[in-house]
């Protein structure tokens, strides 16, 4: 399988190469929470067998729910079977228990996932979720060729389907090596080694005007600040501002004087 490309280094959509599928699905918030959650892994194939409801990819609860994923809702598809929604997909994986009696292998989401990204090109992969209420009926799984299981605590492990969705989408994209994370400010300007001694002999003249500093005997003070400083890799601004403070105090002193 080959990783997606990012939207953004493209006009063009490359082929979505997953499809997430949900069996009898009941509530369709969830339905509108599970196209947001694919939708911010860069995911757009959603696929409902047989939901509750007939109407859910309309619903105004899916559509609030989606929260700008509301075009995944418009291009989803509803059918009657799990077959149905298989159709095109090579490498079915389920979202639930594996069944007591047999079953398919049960993998992991990290590793299992990063094995099925290293496997033969050409792979079209379906998640199938079950309803919220059952969860998947053992024929389901028994169509599937692996099970994904997410770790959850042992005392405690009910997702929500939406949440399922987010957790198997994320780990699914790092598989097929994940998107850049883009810094929302620029690096920042770090100063210099003359910056720095500006403000060293700035605060110096603060100490010895407040009577913190002997200038007769000044030990390691001033060289234990200089260390400090270089230790706080001061930016730019951060200098204006502590010479701002110096110069404040020392002109607050001679208004005083």
């Amino acid at each position: 399988m080959q990783p997606t490309p990012h939207a953004g280094t493209s006009s063009v959509r490359p082929p979505d190469p997953t499809r997430f599928i949900l069996i009898g699905t009941s509530h369709p918030g969830n339905v509108g929470a599970v196209a947001r959650a694919m939708k911010v892994m860069g995911f757009h194939d959603l696929v409902l067998v047989q939901p509750r409801f007939h109407d859910v990819l309309v619903h105004e609860e899916a559509i609030a729910m989606a929260s700008g994923a509301a075009d995944i809702l418009v291009r989803a598809r509803i059918v009657n079977s799990l077959s149905e929604a298989l159709e095109g997909v090579t490498q079915a994986v389920a979202t639930a228990m594996t069944p007591r009696d047999f079953g398919p292998p049960t993998l992991q989401p990290r590793d299992g996932l990063a094995a099925l990204a290293r496997g033969p090109e050409g792979h079209r992969l379906g998640f199938v979720f079950g309803s919220e209420r059952h969860g998947m009926a053992n024929e389901d799984v028994y169509q599937c060729h692996a099970v994904l299981s997410i770790p959850t605590a042992p005392d405690y492990g009910s997702l929500n389907l939406a949440q399922a969705v987010q957790v198997v989408a994320y780990e699914w994209r790092q598989a097929l090596g994940g998107f850049e994370v883009v810094s929302r400010t620029p690096n920042p300007a770090l100063a210099d080694g003359a910056a720095v001694q500006g403000v060293l002999n700035h605060w110096a003249q603060v100490l010895e005007a407040t009577g913190f500093l002997d200038p007769q005997t000044p030990k390691k003070l001033l060289p234990r600040l200089h260390q400090l400083l270089n230790r706080a890799a001061l930016r730019v601004e951060e200098v204006h501002i502590l010479r701002g403070m110096a110069k404040s105090i020392l002109d607050h002193g001679k208004d005083r004087g």
